[in-house]
């Protein structure tokens, strides 16, 4: 009845009212879409774009494949070759491929590719590349008169998966897996160095984590509850590192917490210790922590501060009238209020405290490197597609972490001040 009244209905220029308010709805859609498209442009190109490349690096090198055309021909072939007895046809075209990086330059780049895999490889391509015009039939038994492991069977497995452009080898890489003349294997306890710094990353993070907490609670408490005038002095403090630069901040901790610092130097002034035996503090993970959880504090205390300013303070007091102790009114009625703050904060200091780069670096040394270190030392000196992969996986934990905080609190309940 009410859609035939609108069809007998018309606008002051006589158009269908239905078809009048249609219009309009559509002319509305539009604009609030043309508004926030450069918001959308600029998420698109600064972080879906550089994530999507990063992925896609991950799985990507044609390091080898662009260098060993008729090699990769012949697997591509013979795809169920034996490695531990490869025919002499694909030493054939090994020496082919060989002589022609050693006039293209490419050997460097072909080695480095299979070196990722089978270490010790660099070596032998550019040895191989050097002899490859003077070889003769039988290639097989020239090439192993140059090196021996030119006929190891993890080589071949290792020139094989190298001959696609895309792969999963970097993950496997990334996961402490090797490559030895069976196959794939997990490596040996001395090699097993990525997943021990992932391991590492996240229970750091997670200590961080609590200390921000145990000391971010009293500290939003008493944001909430005092006067103004005192809360905004307090709360100015609270924001006074995000107005000093990072550098700044690392560096004081530095001439802080360094064996000749101040103090170690109050220390040894108050007898606590001697002379000789000054605490190490520094390049450590004792200063990565003391560090990081002075620079992300103040993300822990804004979402705590946003849930604790709109709790009723007669919530309390009506707890108290009712006979309820302090301890039991604190653990029943005002703790359970701030479940959101301690998540949304725990959240957002967790996930900054995996990725930090700077702090690490700068007090950490050789024991307080966490994974993004890694990660920066593989993209800037060694093996971009290895970053990438190191960085996929734990973009990977990332988003499973914010699953997980879906599933328990909720992510429409997130407060970050």
């Amino acid at each position: 009845m009410a859609e035939a009244t609108q069809e007998l209905l018309t606008t002051a220029d006589g158009r269908p009212l239905k078809a009048a308010l249609a219009a309009a709805q559509s002319r509305a859609k539009r604009r609030a879409f043309f508004l926030v498209l450069p918001l959308l442009l600029f998420i698109i190109l600064t972080f879906l774009v550089p994530i999507g490349y990063m992925l896609k690096r991950s799985f990507e090198h044609d390091g080898f494949a662009s260098s060993a055309p008729a090699l990769v021909a012949w697997f591509g072939e013979n795809r169920g070759f034996d490695p531990a007895d490869p025919p002499e046809e694909a030493y054939a075209a090994l020496v082919e491929d060989l002589a022609r990086m050693q006039v293209e330059k490419t050997t460097g780049m072909a080695g480095t590719r299979i070196n990722y895999s089978v270490p010790g490889s660099i070596s032998m391509f550019k040895k191989g590349a050097r002899e490859a015009k003077n070889l003769t039939p039988p290639f097989r038994d020239s090439l192993i008169a140059i090196d021996p492991e030119w006929a190891s069977p993890a080589l071949w497995r290792g020139m094989a998966s190298a001959s696609h452009v895309y792969t999963t080898e970097f993950y496997l890489v990334a996961s402490d897996m090797k490559l030895n003349d069976h196959g794939w294997a997990r490596g040996e306890d001395k090699e097993r160095i990525y997943l021990y710094l992932f391991f590492k990353t996240f229970v750091i993070s997670g200590i961080i984590t609590v200390l921000c907490l145990l000391l971010a609670f009293p500290v939003s408490h008493l944001l909430a509850t005092l006067p103004m005038a005192k809360s905004s002095l307090l709360m100015i403090f609270v924001l006074l590192p995000f107005w000093t630069s990072l550098l700044v901040r690392t560096s004081a901790w530095i001439a802080l917490l360094q064996e000749q610092g101040v103090v170690n130097d109050l220390l040894v002034g108050l007898g606590l210790v001697s002379d000789e035996g000054r605490l190490t503090m520094m390049y450590n993970m004792t200063g990565t922590i003391v560090a990081m959880t002075h620079v992300l504090l103040p993300f822990m205390i804004l979402p705590l501060y946003s849930v604790m300013r709109v709790i009723p303070p007669s919530y309390a007091r009506a707890a108290r009238s009712l006979g309820a102790t302090s301890w039991t009114t604190f653990r029943r009625v005002y703790m359970p209020q701030t479940l959101p703050g301690i998540a949304a904060g725990s959240l957002l200091v967790f996930i900054l405290a995996v990725g930090y780069y700077i702090t690490p670096a700068l007090v950490g040394g050789a024991d307080g490197q966490l994974i993004s270190n890694l990660i920066s030392f593989h993209m800037n000196k060694s093996n971009w597609s290895l970053a990438a992969a190191i960085a996929g996986m734990l973009l990977a934990a990332i988003l499973a972490l914010y699953w997980l905080y879906d599933r328990l609190i909720g992510i429409d309940r997130l407060k970050l001040g």
